[in-house]
């Protein structure tokens, strides 16, 4: 062990092993791996090893294929046998809800280049597996590339591969303390002497929580007992005349591989168990919790009757051990806000299945900057302080371990950690029939509805259907007003703001009184945000998406210039939108001031009754509408004020569902969808907003080389013949049978009358009229690309 190294990693499971081998596979080479006790000792040990593509997030699942193809690189590189079965894998279905997601999900599959799935049928699925009850059974999808490894083999094969690479790998010595010198450098003091680090890795699994408490982190992840157990050998399973496919019940909650003579089942009950919340004890490895049959005993129960031969074998043993969840169940990966070179990967519950993806992501972060992949999906920054709760934590990680297996439909919005923070006037709405969503812990309305309703989940259009339409009606008719609580604030003063921000945007600043639509690029000239910049003549604002205010923070916190002052205003300042042709009528009841003499991008202080506001004219809706910024403690009153000025001139409130169909119908994009870090601007068409005049922002050099060469890719609007459900996201676009893209988002347009949906397709295929096809819950349907903003494409609405 040196005294010295450019980089840290403590951890000796999978995730840190990988991590290990894809820095130096980057050309980073002087970096010890630290394992408190042996490689594997923790939760890799004793994991049931198995491995599949399919994931919520279709790019977490390009990430699994990645690491699924790189397992065979791994063994030949370092010589170590992984025990890779590749025996191809079944998830079944027996509800038709379920059935309809799985063809859903085969056709996501396909738009992510993941092309080796099929639908089957239960006869097909007794052909593959003849020891599968499937009576009862609707169908199934299989995956090619899904089998199982040999946990230790996989560990060790990574960090042998480090080794040989340069690496050093260093076991039985548990890192004590961690501390931030003057120098920025790392002082890692471990059992074996102090080691000083330029980087640190928080890979520690188990032990995560207490690693990042060492330099004042609360990381939202907890251990939680899992158990699986293997059958002393089978005659049915001998007789085979190939090894099982590994399956998941998606009903039965439980995943079934064979072991060698016998079987392997893994439940993920609904009577989950959380286990040392604050981290596993030092002295714990190689240990495993004492079973508890009885508290899986309704799984166990479904397993039996999906696998009769279970009944007849014995219990060769049990496992229950220990895995740490996030509360979304994805991994925590990245740099931590504020924490110069410290990066965690922890929270990564299938570590054999993302650990290779997860190593990669994050080495190619430290190396290069910026991750290949969008990750976000994993990014530390998509929780804040509020998840660091322990209650919040214990419910939402809860919610997700024991609905593993359930399917969440896109219009479910699930309870745990929630209500948490909500707008001032939230009782108001609330009263008023508003529906709420979630949110990076704040409540969001999505509609309005009658007493007494309650929204059914449906992979279709559900028994809301009517009531968001008639909102988005009712604002094209009329006026609503939106809250806006949901919207982050950023304020930005002091005498190196202007030259900051012309630095950090790649727009040119608006002038005193004006707002500015306002790209920010990543390094590599792809995206990193789609703001809005204010000038208030007093100073500037920052407004983007309330979920992406610990990840912007970083990003400026990493990139902050002298002379410059940034506050984050997000839970200090609120408002409401308000939009609609009756808007400037409704607003000039309220105000002495001119509100016609406030022009598009125009922003002002506005007297509102008795309250003082920050008024700025822009829309999310197309229509002629203003935002309204006021302090949180006066939310509650702003929204009376509103709603007694419009009442004769049928103001009505709306919320993010009707929204959502309103932009639509303009095309216009948002964060996460038409927008992500994977996408340069020309392929969204937010170069049209970049200052191609000035010179200094970040990504500009990659931007310019990009601008010279057209994206192979565009976005189009298209409108899409569905029947009884609309497109939602991530579904395949085909031309003449060859997949040319996907859509980012989609929905039913109520003013235009038809189903729309933003696609990402080639640029061969994006002309106006050309006519594609896509599939809905599995149901080809036909899709023609029609001009952008399907309603009122002159834009004269928001510009009356």
């Amino acid at each position: 062990m040196k005294s010295r190294y450019r980089v840290v990693i403590i951890g000796g499971g999978v995730v840190g092993a990988s991590i290990a081998y894809h820095l130096t596979k980057l050309g980073w080479t002087d970096i010890a791996l630290l394992e408190r006790s042996v490689l594997t000792a923790g939760s890799s040990w004793h994991a049931a090893g198995g491995i599949h593509t399919l994931n919520a997030d279709p790019n977490i699942s390009a990430l699994q294929a990645y690491t699924i193809d790189l397992l065979p690189e791994i063994e030949k590189e370092s010589g170590i046998n992984i025990g890779l079965h590749m025996t191809g894998g079944i998830l079944m279905a027996r509800d038709p809800d379920r059935w309809d997601w799985l063809k859903g999900s085969y056709r996501v599959m396909q738009s992510m280049g993941i092309d080796d799935s099929a639908l089957v049928t239960p006869a097909q699925i007794k052909e593959l597996c003849p020891l599968v009850n499937t009576d009862d059974l609707l169908g199934g999808m299989t995956s090619a590339r899904e089998g199982y490894v040999d946990p230790s083999g996989v560990v060790h094969a990574y960090a042998r591969a480090a080794k040989n690479r340069g690496a050093d790998i260093i076991e039985h010595n548990r890192v004590l303390a961690l501390k931030r010198l003057p120098s920025l450098e790392w002082q890692v003091e471990t059992e074996k002497g102090t080691i000083l680090a330029e980087h640190v890795v928080n890979a520690g699994g188990l032990w995560a929580k207490q690693l990042g408490r060492m330099v004042g982190v609360e990381l939202p992840v907890t251990p939680m007992e899992h158990h699986y157990l293997v059958t002393e050998a089978i005659p049915e399973v001998a007789a085979l005349p190939a090894e099982m496919p590994t399956i998941v019940d998606l009903d039965g909650f439980s995943y079934m591989r064979q072991e060698q003579k016998g079987m392997l089942l893994g439940v993920y009950e609904i009577n989950h168990k959380h286990w040392q919340m604050d981290g596993a004890p030092w002295d714990y490895g190689m240990d495993l919790i004492q079973e508890d049959p009885d508290r899986i005993s309704d799984e166990l129960a479904m397993a039996f009757h999906r696998y009769p031969v279970l009944e007849r074998a014995g219990i060769k043993r049990w496992v229950n051990g220990a895995f740490t969840f996030s509360p979304d169940g994805n991994p925590l990966v990245g740099p931590v806000r504020g924490m110069r070179n410290y990066w965690v990967a922890c929270g990564v519950m299938a570590g054999f299945l993302q650990g290779g993806g997860v190593g990669k992501s994050l080495a190619e972060w430290m190396v290069h900057g910026q991750a290949e992949a969008d990750i976000f999906g994993m990014d530390i920054a998509r929780y804040g302080e509020f998840a660091a709760n322990r209650e919040f934590i214990r419910q939402t990680t809860g919610q997700f371990y024991s609905r593993r297996f359930i399917m969440t439909y896109p219009n479910e919005h699930l309870p745990a950690g929630r209500p948490l923070k909500t707008p001032g006037a939230y009782d108001g709405m609330t009263a008023a029939g508003a529906k709420w969503a979630g949110g990076w812990g704040l409540e969001l309305p999505l509609y309005f509805a009658p007493d007494g309703f309650e929204e059914k989940p449906s992979l279709r259009r559900s028994n809301a259907f009517d009531i968001v339409n008639a909102e988005a009606r009712a604002v094209r008719d009329r006026a609503g007003i939106l809250d806006i609580t949901g919207f982050s604030r950023y304020e930005v003063t002091g005498p190196g703001a202007e030259a900051w921000l012309n630095q950090l945007l790649a727009c040119r600043l608006p002038k005193p009184g004006r707002a500015k639509l306002a790209p920010m690029l990543g390094h590599d000239g792809r995206l990193k945000g789609d703001l809005t910049v204010l000038n208030w003549g007093d100073g500037y604002w920052l407004m983007g998406s309330y979920y992406l205010r610990e990840w912007h923070m970083r990003w400026f916190e990493d990139h902050m210039d002298a002379g410059v002052t940034l506050r984050d205003l997000s839970d200090q300042v609120t408002g409401f939108a308000i939009a609609g042709p009756k808007s400037r009528e409704i607003l000039q009841k309220l105000t002495h001031q001119d509100v016609s003499a406030l022009p598009l991008l125009g922003c002002t202080q506005m007297d509102l009754g008795l309250l003082r506001t920050r008024v700025a004219r822009m829309s999310i809706t197309g229509e002629l509408g203003y935002e309204i910024n006021c302090s949180a403690l006066e939310h509650a009153t702003l929204r009376r004020m509103l709603l007694e000025a419009g009442k004769d001139l049928g103001l009505v409130e709306f919320g993010f569902a009707s929204g959502n169909a309103l932009r639509l119908e303009k095309s216009f994009g948002i964060w996460n969808r038409e927008f992500t870090q994977g996408y340069a601007p020309s392929q969204t068409g937010l170069d049209r907003f970049i200052d191609w005049e000035k010179q200094g922002f970040i990504g500009e050099a990659a931007a310019r080389a990009a601008r010279l060469a057209p994206s192979a890719q565009v976005l189009v609007t298209l409108e899409v013949f569905a029947k009884d459900a609309d497109c939602s996201g991530y579904e395949p676009i085909w031309a003449d049978g060859g997949l040319i893209g996907y859509v980012t988002s989609g929905g039913y347009g109520p003013c235009v009358g038809k189903s729309l949906a933003i696609a990402m397709v080639d640029r061969a295929h994006a002309a106006e009229g050309t006519v594609l096809s896509t599939h809905i819950i599995g149901e080809e349907c036909r899709a023609v690309v029609i001009a952008a903003s399907p309603y009122d494409p002159q834009g004269r609405a928001m510009r009356a």
